[in-house]
């Protein structure tokens, strides 16, 4: 596996009058291509500073983000935004669908900023709402879908651009326990299948357990950083 992300001494601070809140405290991190990596913590520790930070919402106030080897945390606002098109592919825990759209088209809607043609888009959002088991409901809107279902278009759209890093935050926190364990099934397939990145923020040890590197965060800084191996998997989760 080649790096993917490395981020150095990175800070961020923020200012409330004359108060400074300090979010994170020096972060030190790389993560490789292909993994699958579970950042945790309470809320207040730093996880969703750095998921923001990562998916190019917000600056560090010092420190460094290297995302394939470019420096991203100082760039403009457009360069951002073509990264966020390009580059990330984001999930999150309220699917953001658009109400009155099929499941093709919502996912097809990332795809029309890169102006690819109707055809191509058409063609694209099939494969992938097939890679995640909705070739039936393609012309469903979101009302005419379980919140599972839901969550496996908003999956799809992050796919479609073929994107390096998939940030998923709290993707299961409006799904019950047997539609959670699904979704993460799913996240497990594409990761090991399809050789995606993805970096999952949650609160859940459960939902953690399904990522093979699991990164905890307290008061703005990583405090534990663990690695598992094949034996350690459950394969009942694979």
């Amino acid at each position: 596996m080649s790096e993917l992300i490395r981020v150095r001494d990175l800070h961020k601070i923020y200012r409330m009058g004359d108060i400074e809140v300090p979010a994170l405290r020096g972060i030190n991190l790389e993560i490789e291509r292909g993994e699958f990596v579970a950042v945790m913590g309470a809320s207040g520790s730093g996880k969703s500073t750095f998921m923001n930070i990562l998916g190019c919402l917000d600056r560090p106030t010092s420190g460094s983000y290297l995302l394939e080897e470019h420096e991203v945390g100082s760039l403009s606002p457009d360069e951002w935004a073509h990264i966020r098109n390009r580059k990330i592919g984001f999930v999150f825990q309220g699917f953001n669908l658009l109400a009155r759209t099929s499941a093709l088209e919502n996912v097809e809607l990332p795809m029309m900023y890169n102006g690819l043609p109707g055809a191509g888009r058409h063609q694209r959002a099939l494969e992938v709402l097939a890679l995640v088991g909705l070739e039936g409901r393609v012309e469903h809107t979101p009302n005419q879908l379980s919140g599972g279902q839901q969550q496996r278009v908003a999956i799809a759209r992050a796919l479609v651009n073929r994107p390096s890093l998939i940030l998923a935050d709290e993707p299961t926190g409006n799904l019950d326990s047997k539609t959670s364990a699904e979704i993460m099934k799913l996240f497990q397939n594409l990761n090991v299948q399809e050789g995606l990145t993805i970096v999952l923020v949650t609160h859940e040890a459960d939902i953690a357990a399904y990522a093979r590197r699991q990164i905890q965060f307290r008061d703005g800084e990583i405090v534990s950083d663990q690695k598992k191996d094949e034996g350690q998997l459950n394969p009942s989760r694979v």
